[in-house]
């Protein structure tokens, strides 16, 4: 990060990127010094409210971050960049999406935990528009136009205050992640309290990672006499860029045991915070996350380590467990939301665990049509980790490759009728070497 002072000083001349947190209140004057250069510019965690009239002078600009400011109307100058690709204005307090705010350009916006009621038709004009973050606003209806976002593979509009669900999402060819957990529309199960774990029993040792919605730490069980090494997950209670905590639990709890999956120990109960938690199994240190988050350049899809491979069997163990695991869930009305490499715990022996319930959603299983059409969205979703594994193979013309490369081309049909269910693909999988 720079400071406001090298800027002032002129030691940034000819930044490309720029950061800027330093309690600013104005947007400082000397960033239009860098305008010949400048493509990203983060001017998030300060106490801005407004840009200057003038800020299309930042011709190069591609990405901006205003995350965590005072804004209340998301600025109109945003047009006046004709590359601007990414925009991030989580955390304000927008209440006010004027139409000429919408950049035709963008092919990344977040506006996650704002005060926005209604989004213009405009943002339907974003044909490029890959990644679009709603969630945690009071949106009562999203605008029809986005129909014509036909490039959109992720949404995230849970948290929201929709009536009914936008059906006609489901007809835009290459949506495949898709949340919407936490609206009046949205489905509820009952979910019956799991067993129950005093936190009183657990002794946190050390925090293994922290993610949107909570934290996770290595723990000691003591119970009926016995001790045991577990896993711990405290939840902030905070709405996420996926959506809330207690939709995660939610669906932990419901989604129940499979080989595939972290198995669940029990509930936190008594927590000196009164805050929610979950205790799990502890995973092995052998393994490691399959693959890293999309970057500003992938955008929707996850990137991986320079050199990483995978042999033929090993990438057809992957694609196998979690087809398996995507069935079980889909079986219980679960819709996993987030179907990526980055969520896909692997071993050396290709020994496979998904997790990562943040962004899942429940769904009525009675609704036979709906039901389906939810469960082929997440099968492109389940196609593009399919397109990764292939390309990580170090054996392209393997039979069992090639027949994986011809069901990948299958679930990533752009006409979601013809993409197989995930029983179809457990079942296509099953004799696959």
């Amino acid at each position: 990060m720079q400071t406001l002072k090298q800027l002032q000083n002129g030691e940034l001349k000819g930044a490309i990127s720029l950061k800027l947190s330093d309690n600013l209140s104005h947007f400082p004057v000397e960033i239009f010094e860098l305008a010949d250069t400048l493509e990203y510019l983060d001017l998030s965690f300060n106490n801005l409210n407004s840009l200057p009239p003038d800020f299309g002078r930042l011709q190069k600009l591609k990405i901006f971050f205003c995350s965590e400011n005072q804004f209340t109307v998301l600025p109109e100058v945003l047009s006046d960049c004709p590359l601007l690709d990414i925009v991030g204005f989580k955390s304000n307090r927008i209440e006010t999406v004027p139409s000429a705010s919408i950049n035709s350009n963008l092919r990344w916006l977040i506006l996650t935990n704002n005060r926005i009621t209604e989004l213009p038709a405009e943002t339907g004009n974003c044909s490029r528009m890959q990644k679009l973050m709603l969630a945690g606003n009071k949106l009562k209806e999203l605008p029809a136009s986005l129909t014509k976002c036909r490039n959109l593979e992720l949404l995230r509009i849970s948290a929201n205050q929709l009536n009914e669900f936008p059906e006609w999402l489901l007809s835009l060819p290459k949506l495949s992640w898709l949340a919407f957990s936490g609206n009046p529309f949205s489905y509820k199960p009952t979910v019956q309290p799991f067993t129950p774990i005093d936190s009183r029993q657990l002794e946190i040792s050390e925090m293994l990672g922290e993610g949107a919605s909570g934290i996770i730490s290595k723990a000691t069980w003591r119970h009926a006499g016995k001790t045991s090494e577990v896993a711990v997950k405290i939840f902030k209670g905070a709405v996420t860029s996926d959506g809330l905590p207690e939709d995660e639990m939610n669906a932990c709890i419901t989604a129940g045991n499979h080989d595939g999956l972290v198995e669940l120990i029990g509930q936190i109960t008594n927590h000196p915070e009164n805050k929610e938690g979950l205790v799990m199994k502890l995973i092995p240190e052998s393994f490691y996350n399959l693959g890293l988050p999309p970057s500003f350049v992938s955008c929707t899809r996850d990137v991986f380590k320079p050199g990483m491979g995978l042999t033929p069997a090993h990438v057809l163990k992957i694609a196998g467990t979690i087809a398996s695991v995507a069935e079980h869930l889909h079986n219980k009305g679960i819709m996993h939301s987030d179907l990526y490499a980055h969520n896909i715990l692997v071993d050396d022996e290709a020994n496979t665990l998904f997790s990562d319930f943040g962004a899942a959603c429940f769904y009525d299983l009675s609704d036979i049509e709906t039901a389906k059409k939810l469960e082929l969205l997440e099968v492109r979703a389940y196609g593009c980790l399919l397109d990764d594994l292939i390309s990580l193979c170090n054996e392209a013309e393997h039979p069992g490759i090639e027949k994986l490369t011809a069901l990948r081309d299958l679930c990533m049909s752009d006409n979601a009728l013809k993409r197989p269910l995930f029983s179809q693909i457990s079942s296509q999988l099953s004799g696959v070497k």
